[in-house]
């Protein structure tokens, strides 16, 4: 499939959480995303019933889980305007269909599915509205979805009311990003990018509806020839991935042979954080996550980022610094380049494991902002479109 479709936004909706409550429910949820182009187009969407990422600790969800049982009411596309007020603009709306033209879609645990195809025009500016119903029969974990802070603005409403225009009875959204794991449009690229990441790939941090993170930078530097698919999730680490199941199935179907795709891993706080690895066992998930992706399609290029600085000290410090020596040495099998996040967001040695001072998204907050998104998404840039890159 997508051999013939491609990413057709920057905003990464991999899931991370899972919605759990005591009854069922029925509820509509609508997101608004600026596509990488606008104008007439056809899309598909494309989702899995699983959690890709662990989150904290994993109480709650962890990484491969699926989804429960649930069922889409309706779904639309619209024109969202200029600005997301909740609202879309009156009879722009479309009816998103299912397995040849079904109106709903039963969802099963861990089923992939896509949408039929719909088409829609957004005048040049204007954002793309998604809104969906979704219903569950019984109580429990159903509905995976990203919890991490809102990079887009989204709302959602007790009720069935895709259908609705106006904003009434819409709130906006926190922690609550519900939407279909791949927005695609039919249309031919020169390369596929995707981006394997945590928090730092997903943009967090920086500011709503503000597409100033590293990866939505260098799509906007790469042009609309290059299709971006931003997988990065909030709180994930590389063991999630060499697990081998939902997330980097996702990576997977991305890769597709004879899609001529770049995949670029951009993993490792969250395993020298939270998830407390050695340098040894960080090293040995990234090796297991390279071999499966080139076992998968052994065309595809990989580009591995070093561990970006984020205050480790003591043993995790250590850790951290190990496994960028590692890194920088290319001596992981199976990677094809290797891009220095590191030395682009770092402090001066000997506090280069300090993120500086001015990329600090708060005093406390060692996620890179906007201002480290643009600095590394510059130096990508230079680095990806360099002569010596260019003849390789």
């Amino acid at each position: 499939m997508l051999d013939q479709y491609a990413s057709a936004t920057v905003v990464s909706t991999a899931c991370n959480y899972i919605m759990e409550r005591p009854d069922k429910f029925t509820h509509t949820y609508r997101t608004y995303i600026k596509l990488r182009e606008n104008g007439a187009q056809e899309l598909r969407f494309w989702h899995s019933n699983a959690i890709d990422s662990t989150w904290d600790t994993g109480s709650v969800a962890r990484g491969g889980e699926y989804g429960g049982q649930w069922r889409i009411e309706a779904a639309y596309v619209g024109d969202g305007g200029l600005e997301p007020q909740g609202s879309v603009v009156p009879g722009s709306q479309v009816r998103v269909t299912f397995d040849g033209g079904n109106e709903v879609k039963a969802v099963a645990p861990g089923e992939l599915f896509w949408s039929d195809p719909v088409k829609i025009d957004l005048p040049e500016g204007h954002l793309l509205a998604f809104t969906w119903t979704i219903s569950t029969e019984s109580g429990g974990k159903t509905v995976p979805y990203n919890t991490e802070q809102m990079l887009v603005t989204a709302f959602d409403a007790p009720g069935a009311c895709a259908d609705q225009a106006a904003a009434d009875g819409f709130a906006r959204s926190e922690n609550l990003l519900v939407m279909p794991a791949l927005i695609a449009s039919a249309k031919p690229v020169r390369q596929r990018l995707i981006f394997l990441g945590d928090s730092i790939t997903q943009g967090v941090r920086t500011r709503r509806d503000g597409y100033e993170y590293w990866a939505a930078r260098i799509a906007d530097g790469l042009g609309n020839d290059y299709a971006v698919w931003n997988l990065g999730s909030g709180w994930a680490r590389a063991y999630d991935a060499a697990a081998d199941r939902a997330w980097l199935n996702k990576v997977k179907l991305g890769q597709a042979p004879g899609t001529n795709t770049q995949i670029i891993l951009a993993l490792g706080v969250n395993d020298i954080d939270i998830g407390a690895r050695t340098s040894e066992e960080l090293l040995a998930d990234l090796t297991t996550i390279i071999s499966l992706l080139r076992q998968n399609d052994p065309t595809a290029e990989i580009i591995l980022f070093t561990v970006p600085p984020f205050n480790f000290s003591e043993e995790r410090e250590q850790v951290w610094r190990r496994v960028n020596d590692h890194i920088r040495s290319a001596s992981l099998p199976g990677v094809d380049r290797v891009f220095d996040m590191a030395a682009q967001l770092s402090q001066p040695a000997p506090q280069d494991h300090r993120l500086r001072p001015d990329f600090m998204s708060s005093d406390y907050d060692p996620h890179p902002n906007g201002a480290a998104g643009k600095v590394v998404a510059d130096a990508f840039l230079a680095w990806y479109f360099s002569d010596d890159e260019r003849e390789r």
